[in-house]
């Protein structure tokens, strides 16, 4: 029996298993530990010969202080808080007449005299360096007391409550069998030990540095680990046992239910404090959580430079990653990095020399208000829209699921706030995949930075229809809608409140709705002529749409792009556009009663139209896109109308 009592080794060898379990070799070196015979009604195969505690001086002897990992650290959080520590535990079978002492009396004993052993470890901790400290003046007292925490509270707690209770209850065994009372009156103050594990690793970084760099230090750690009160371990282990303390009580004192006879006095107060220490435990472990939390917090922020106004503690990271920002200047996307908290969006541009920062903050966007909706694109797949008071961004993931993954998360931060704040006006979400929402609400001009149109979507002023050119009308950006117009349609300045109520340049459709004034009549909009048929609509409610390479002299030797579209609303003619989001097509092409021609030996992509001396050769970029433009064109020149919206749609 007195074998079968000590099947449980310490969480100190735990840890050391753990620890060692990192190098080739290390677990022929120290003993597996039980913890996986906890359960009730599980043993383990009987030893070759009676246990004993592994003298853990022999496999660290001549070893350097180890560094406690956050890896390790990690680990250590997961076995507290893993379930099979958790099941409840069935009464045992009460000892025979013949027994000379209970079980559960010889547990209490274990938990006595590891408390002793515990207590002389915590003096350690307490007392030595402190007074090494006070006498040499070779190193701050303040140092040790940081890498110490509140050792001191935790040693008294032991020392003159915990410890003599026990010893108390156990003299007294004989009249009072029971041990349950005294953890649950003691329980709570173990708490305490949140605020040490929490400062453990720092702790264990701190004494490290300290090691290195100061002799007197160095010589005081030595002398401390080669006495006889550390029983030959480094400092760092001793350090470990307040971590391993709580689990190692929770350990000791399931055993001890599960000993308990079904019937006993003190089962019901013995489970509760079983609880009890559960509870001090999952303090302890969330603790942790936020330590490692906070470091990777602040992880982030000297990434980003620590600027003053984004480092919060409050903050929550949710999601980082690269993006590529799609330019409405530039062809080609641009690098840039993206950092979701829960409360705001950081778009960042990565630093090419990376000293200090490796990201520069270009645009903050509060989550508050934020939309994010996926964008429909060929020219830029995976890309998605990300619609904030101070900025809108159009991004492209690398892959599908990534960009997936990004609005999912974007609308999970959107959601929680909305949840918080019952005031905020719910964000008005389109349906998936919608691109119809080019412009902003009219309500909202001015409350919201706007999606600017690219600038290779359109060659003309999308308010006056005029082309533009280098020189004499050049492309501006109206900051309220986000259109591409000419310096004269947005020679005007209104107040934008996304924009700190700043007069920004804006078109005049947005400075009548903005500011109410009436123009002058000269520059009221034109009545809209046959060609001005807006290409974004005709694209979007169109039968057939997509650029096709216009072949001949009938459109000029240079045989240019352009975007072609069959209109829902006027499917017998084919408008020809510059670009998809010009407001007036470059020419329109009636297609009743003309022929079309599919492809030629030379070049199979290539269909003509042919009618009275007229001829148009188009060029398309497939074989199969010149298919659905030959069938399209080919029902339009024999007066075929769609008769509904679930007409077939050939729209590229």
């Amino acid at each position: 029996m007195e074998g079968e009592s000590k099947k449980l080794a310490s969480l100190s060898n735990l840890v050391t298993v753990f620890e060692n379990s990192r190098t080739p070799g290390a677990a022929s070196r120290v003993c597996k530990p039980e913890i996986e015979h906890c359960h009730p009604g599980c043993s383990p195969p009987p030893p070759a010969e009676p246990w004993k505690e592994p003298n853990l001086g022999e496999t660290l002897e001549g070893s350097e202080p180890r560094m406690v990992s956050r890896r390790y650290l990690s680990s250590l959080k997961n076995k507290l808080s893993s379930g099979p520590w958790r099941k409840s535990c069935q009464p045992g079978t009460h000892p025979g007449p013949g027994t000379q002492e209970p079980e559960e009396k010889k547990i209490v004993q274990e938990l006595l005299e590891t408390e002793k052993a515990y207590v002389a470890r915590l003096h350690l901790l307490d007392q030595e360096l402190l007074r090494e400290a006070r006498g040499s003046k070779a190193f701050p007292e303040d140092v040790v007391r940081l890498i110490f925490s509140n050792i001191s509270s935790i040693y008294q707690f032991h020392a003159q409550f915990f410890l003599p209770e026990l010893q108390r209850r156990l003299d007294s065994w004989t009249a009072t069998p029971r041990i349950g009372d005294v953890i649950q009156k003691l329980a709570p103050f173990l708490k305490m030990y949140s605020e040490y594990v929490k400062n453990f690793e720092r702790a264990v970084e701190l004494l490290a540095t300290w090691t290195e760099k100061s002799t007197p230090f160095q010589e005081v750690i030595t002398r401390i680990q080669s006495s006889e009160a550390s029983g030959s371990l480094t400092l760092q282990h001793h350090m470990l046992e307040p971590v391993q303390r709580i689990p190692r009580y929770e350990l000791l004192l399931k055993e001890y239910v599960q000993k308990l006879p079904a019937q006993a006095p003190d089962r019901a107060d013995a489970q509760k404090a079983l609880d009890m220490i559960f509870s001090a435990a999952q303090h302890s472990n969330a603790a942790v959580t936020e330590m490692e939390r906070l470091q990777d917090l602040w992880d982030v922020y000297q990434r980003l430079g620590l600027e003053d106004d984004i480092v919060d503690p409050s903050n929550t990271l949710l999601r980082e990653g690269p993006v590529l920002k799609i330019s409405f200047r530039r062809s080609d996307p641009m690098e840039r990095y993206l950092f979701l908290f829960n409360n705001m969006l950081l778009y960042c541009i990565p630093k090419v020399i990376q000293v200090g920062a490796q990201f520069q903050v270009r645009t903050r966007i509060d989550v508050a208000g934020m939309k994010v909706r996926e964008l429909t694109d060929a020219e830029f797949p995976h890309s998605f829209l990300v619609s904030g008071k101070q900025r809108t961004l159009e991004l492209q993931a690398r892959s599908q699921e990534e960009m997936i993954s990004w609005i999912q998360s974007c609308q999970a931060a959107i959601d929680q706030i909305e949840k918080r704040n019952e005031t905020f006006k719910a964000a008005v979400q389109g349906p998936e995949g919608d691109t119809q929402e080019q412009e902003l609400q009219s309500e909202e001009l001015g409350l919201r930075a706007p999606q600017w149109v690219r600038d290779k979507m359109v060659t003309m002023c999308m308010r006056c229809q005029e082309p533009f050119n280098a020189l004499t009308r050049r492309r501006h950006h109206c900051r309220a809608c986000g259109y591409v117009v000419c310096a004269r349609c947005s020679d005007y300045r209104a107040e934008l409140q996304y924009n700190d109520n700043r007069p920004s340049r804006v078109c005049f459709h947005c400075y009548t709705f903005l500011t109410g004034s009436v123009l002058p009549e000269d520059k009221e909009d034109k009545r809209r002529g046959i060609l001005e048929k807006v290409s974004a609509t005709g694209s979007e409610q169109s039968l057939m749409c997509s650029f096709l390479q216009l072949v001949g002299d009938k459109w000029g030797k240079s045989g240019p792009r352009g975007w072609c579209v069959i209109p829902r609303d006027d499917p017998l003619v084919l408008y020809v556009y510059a670009a998809p989001q010009d407001m007036r097509a470059h020419t329109s092409v009636p297609l009743l009663g003309y022929q079309v021609t599919a492809g030629t030996q030379a070049d199979p992509r290539v269909f003509q139209l042919q009618q009275s001396g007229q001829l148009y050769t188009f060029k398309a970029e497939t074989e199969e896109l010149r298919d659905r433009w030959v069938k399209a064109m080919e029902r339009a020149a024999s007066g075929w109308s769609p008769r509904g919206p679930s007409d077939e749609d050939l729209s590229d």
